[in-house]
């Protein structure tokens, strides 16, 4: 029985709410909007081949470097430098102990006297056969023994002589001096410790002229050429080095190539300094925007797009690495499409953009 009455309440309440919304939205209607206005300048996208660049690190080191070892066996008597020291060409770097080749200097000596004995009295003999002989006062089989007795002698004399001078030259060796001036970087033995040929006691570097040294890959390698130039970057500067040589043979074990770089003399850096070197590996179309476009906006990195209707549309993008003042887009932009360049922080979705259009 009292189903019908509430049928009837509930269709007049839904009948009312859409009347009351009608008249709203009547009274909307004949209310004009005004959408706010910023004047922020625009720029139209185009895509243009962009240099592709490789950064890899590299370490400075100097273009001249020796490795300074001793030519003897024997324990270091003195060290004369010291890490850091600068020292000229000819200068007294470390003494070895020459016991051992003084003994062989004496020997030698001794040897050599003996030999020039022995030859004096070959010699004497030579002459005094030699002259008996041309007046047919001896026989020719004493003659012969004669002549050979000072042939020997003569030769026994030569390498005694040669024995004394090499145990001389060594001798000299226990004092060793600077090849070429420098700075000592690396002092790799004490007074007392045991020197062997072919192991470096200090190591001595030309401040003349840097190089950086670097590992790269074959696919790096391929744009690598000799004589073109490469941007350094160090200490927060950018500098210009030229490609100085390029190995061919990869390395068995890293299967990278070795590239020296020449740095400029005004680099300021320093032997033993971390660089990063960046290499052009070819050009691809890529979008570059101005970084005043790019806004941050909840934690999100995005460019207000504005549309053929001059309405601004915030838009996620990614982007890539940046030159000057531009930065590469990755992802989000498409060329053609215009967005805001200027006052982006008064930007809102649905804001209307009157401003400047360029590019």
């Amino acid at each position: 029985m009292n189903t019908l009455p509430r049928f009837r309440f509930a269709l007049l309440a839904i009948a009312t709410t859409a009347l009351l919304a009608a008249c709203g939205h009547q009274e909307n209607a004949g209310t004009p909007v005004t959408a706010r206005t910023v004047a922020a300048r625009t720029l139209t996208l185009t895509a243009a081949d962009q240099v592709s660049r490789t950064d890899l690190p590299g370490v400075v080191v100097a273009a001249q470097q020796v490795q300074v070892a001793s030519r003897l066996m024997g324990y270091i008597r003195e060290l004369k430098v010291h890490e850091g020291e600068t020292v000229k060409p000819g200068q007294l770097l470390f003494v070895v102990d020459p016991t051992d080749v003084q003994g062989q200097v004496a020997q030698a000596r001794a040897g050599l006297a003996q030999a020039q004995a022995n030859f004096a009295n070959a010699q004497s003999d030579y002459e005094r056969f030699g002259k008996l002989y041309r007046e047919e006062a001896i026989p020719r089989q004493q003659w012969d023994q004669v002549k050979l007795r000072y042939d020997v002698a003569r030769e026994q004399l030569a390498a005694a002589r040669a024995g004394y001078g090499t145990a001389g030259a060594q001798l000299r060796y226990s004092s060793v001096t600077a090849p070429i001036g420098g700075i000592v970087v690396q002092k790799l033995a004490n007074a007392g410790d045991l020197a062997a040929p072919g192991r470096p006691v200090v190591v001595i570097e030309s401040p003349g002229k840097l190089q950086v040294q670097i590992q790269v890959s074959d696919a790096v390698y391929a744009y690598v050429k000799v004589g073109e130039p490469v941007t350094i970057t160090a200490q927060g500067r950018t500098l210009t080095g030229t490609v100085a040589r390029a190995v061919a043979a990869a390395d068995p074990l890293s299967h990278t190539h070795l590239v020296k770089i020449d740095l400029p003399a005004d680099s300021g850096l320093d032997s033993g300094s971390f660089v990063r070197v960046g290499f052009a590996t070819g050009s691809a179309p890529a979008l570059m925007i101005p970084a005043s476009a790019v806004v941050e906006r909840a934690g999100m990195t995005g460019v207000f797009v504005v549309d053929k209707d001059g309405t601004a549309h915030f838009r996620l993008v990614r982007l890539g690495a940046a030159s000057g003042s531009e930065v590469a887009v990755q992802a989000g932009l498409v060329g053609g499409e215009t967005i805001a360049v200027s006052d982006t922080a008064a930007l809102q979705n649905g804001v209307k953009v009157s401003g400047g259009v360029r590019g």
